[in-house]
């Protein structure tokens, strides 16, 4: 009961800054680019704040000491809403990649455009790779960072899919280090759930992936093969280990 009362008075208050953020944002489109980043940091300390003090959500970060100082690819597992704002909390300024028809969400979607995330049609098929490929090296250029989720989607506790190589193939063709990232906010921030458990997430930075003599498609299997690995430290009641007798 606590927590749904939480979680009602987290989605009020969220939406309350949430809207003149986004509009302002909007309205700042005139502005330089740093100034509507300066508008986002200010709402996401208030959406943050929400977390912790109103859903009594915190996080915490591993490997901190990973993030080079150079605009990179941050390549993230993705099982909730909440590293979409968490991340920005931890990384330098970042535009994430992101559908098209996001763009056309009220304040939040206008807000999207204003800072110049990377949106892509999905259904483009090997167009989208070059939306990706050339949006995000101009992004990288304008001294940004870029988050994809390979999984394409958000995939709940315990569970995999498969990479995509849009992330890897950016980090080839910018010649930018790739950097993995593993967390369990699904366990407290679930896909579609009103109601938000209490608890503390983990997040925890790999280090960065060099992509220079690698192709494409060894960048996403180091990243994917050290994102399989550390969930299993992070959230290791997710992947019990096979009982004897049953291996193979």
């Amino acid at each position: 009961m606590i927590a749904l009362f939480r979680s009602a008075l987290f989605l009020f208050l969220a939406v309350l800054i949430t809207a003149p953020a986004g509009l302002f944002v909007t309205l700042a489109v005139v502005l330089p680019m740093r100034w509507r980043f300066h508008i986002i940091a200010v709402w996401r300390a208030g959406f943050m704040a929400l977390c912790a003090y109103v859903l009594n959500l915190r996080y915490r970060v591993i490997g901190r000491e990973n993030i080079p100082a150079t605009p990179s690819i941050v390549l993230s597992k993705h099982q909730s809403a909440w590293e979409t704002v968490g991340l920005q909390a931890i990384f330098p300024p970042l535009v994430f990649v992101l559908k098209r028809s996001l763009l056309l969400i009220p304040f939040l979607g206008w807000a999207f455009a204003a800072v110049k995330m990377i949106s892509i049609d999905r259904r483009a098929g090997k167009n989208a790779l070059k939306q990706v490929e050339k949006q995000g090296i101009e992004r990288l250029r304008a001294g940004y960072w870029v988050v994809i989720f390979p999984e394409g989607t958000r995939i709940p506790p315990g569970e995999h899919r498969r990479f995509k190589g849009g992330g890897a193939l950016l980090a080839v063709s910018a010649g930018v280090p790739a950097i993995p990232v593993a967390h369990n906010a699904g366990e407290f921030w679930a896909k579609n759930a009103f109601v938000k458990k209490p608890g503390l997430i983990t997040v925890s930075i790999g280090p960065a992936i060099d992509p220079r003599g690698k192709s494409a498609e060894e960048v996403n299997a180091l990243a994917e093969q050290w994102i399989a690995t550390e969930m299993r430290k992070i959230s290791p009641h997710r992947y019990p280990e096979t009982p004897r007798g049953q291996a193979g």
